[in-house]
């Protein structure tokens, strides 16, 4: 598996595997939301392109390119490489500096960094055939409403990842009853029956519980008790690769 990263400028923005460190997790009682281990894991789940200068980006609601005004923290004045107003409605493009390139049947999928929202404007996202694509693209955010935003020097603009999206053709998604898998049932009841007495446990304010402050089971890759044999390749941490030169 490769991802290529062709410079289409001499200094691009900074591509760095994904942190799963969020501010709004760190703001929460005793961290919490690093429980959630399926979103921490998501964060860390691909590449982000860094802004490599700050810029305030104001959209007075009007349908016009030039009705986004962008503003780059001095001394730079010239940002149109790298951001700009290109499309209509309130749509802010980035460009982000490579020309990617995957293997057969893998695409690039574009979007902002997950679990990350940003008051004001809003990332789209995309899917890049980039098997075959000779040209690079565009990353673009768009307002929810009129008013002033800020993208720090360093704040990720975009975040890719990889996916081989032409087998999603051949799914056909299958609704079934649960009692049709007896094994699953089973450990699905275990689980619940856990998890209900744990709750409960915990609005009686029993020692032992209040103690352990919540179920690890998903964090440890373990199945709850009666529930199955866990996971032998369970990922509770994910290490990207850095770009080599």
């Amino acid at each position: 598996m490769k991802l290529d990263c062709f410079r289409l400028t001499t200094n691009p923005p900074e591509l760095r595997p994904g942190r799963p460190e969020r501010q709004w997790m760190e703001d929460f009682g005793s961290r919490a939301p690093y429980r959630c281990l399926p979103m921490t894991v998501a964060n860390a789940t691909g590449w982000e392109l860094l802004c490599p200068f700050g810029a305030t980006v104001e959209w007075n609601g009007g349908p016009l390119t030039s009705d986004i005004a962008i503003l780059p923290d001095p001394p730079l004045n010239d940002h149109a490489h790298f951001i700009s107003s290109h499309f209509q409605g309130g749509v802010l493009t980035f460009h982000p500096g490579y020309l990617f390139r995957t293997d057969p049947g893998w695409a690039v999928l574009t979007s902002g960094s997950p679990n990350q929202p940003k008051h004001g404007i809003s990332p789209l996202t995309g899917i890049v055939e980039t098997d075959w694509l000779p040209f690079s693209f565009t990353m673009n955010w768009i307002f929810t409403a009129p008013g002033r935003v800020r993208f720090e020097k360093g704040e990720p603009f975009c975040f890719i990842n990889l996916m081989e999206h032409k087998k999603l053709d051949g799914i056909k998604p299958q609704i079934r009853e649960l009692h049709e898998d007896p094994k699953l049932r089973d450990e699905f009841h275990s689980w619940m029956e856990s998890r209900n007495k744990f709750n409960s446990d915990l609005a009686k304010r029993d020692p032992a519980t209040l103690k352990q402050g919540w179920q690890r089971h998903y964090f440890r890759g373990e199945a709850p008790p009666n529930g199955g044999t866990g996971a032998s390749d369970h990922i509770s941490k994910r290490r990207l690769k850095d770009p080599t030169q």
